[in-house]
């Protein structure tokens, strides 16, 4: 069940957006609560899975890494499923079922370049089966686009 955001815990979330690495005391100073509402109204935001604080990066600054958007069309429409696996892809950043031309779309992160695209074309992508067809679009520049990079790249590279 989903949780009733009120004004302090959208003005708690602004205030994060803004800077991530704003000290507990100041935050609540900042919103106008004390410093153990704050931190119970964080905590619960982030039990309920409303909030996770992380370290985000620019992928295209980063030297060796590819983006890609990735259209994908599932046989017989097993859109839970599907997308579920799709999201465990060690390349996915994330997935979403999506109206239009595809039923999910996903943003993916590589190394090696084109080869990597390939790799999880035909290898990453195949694995989950009932797929009918898929169409990529190479990331060349963005903005405003910070993310946080695919759990088994941030072991490679960080």
């Amino acid at each position: 069940m989903a949780r009733i955001v009120d004004a302090t815990d959208r003005a708690l979330l602004a205030r994060l957006m803004e800077d991530g690495r704003v000290a507990l005391s100041r935050l609540a100073k900042q919103v106008g609560v004390s410093r153990p509402t704050a931190a119970t109204r964080l905590r619960l935001l982030a039990d309920n899975g409303l909030l996770r604080v992380c370290g985000l990066v620019d992928v295209l600054q980063m030297r060796g890494l590819t983006m890609a958007l990735v259209g994908v069309t599932v046989d017989r429409h097993q859109l839970d499923e599907k997308v579920e696996q799709i999201a465990a892809l060690r390349e996915v950043t994330w997935a979403a079922v999506v109206t239009g031309r595809y039923d999910i779309m996903a943003e993916v992160v590589t190394e090696e370049g084109v080869n990597g695209l390939y790799d999880f074309l035909n290898t990453s992508l195949r694995s989950v089966g009932g797929i009918t067809a898929s169409e990529m679009f190479v990331v060349l520049e963005t903005r405003n686009k910070w993310m946080r990079l695919p759990a088994a790249l941030r072991r490679a590279w960080l």
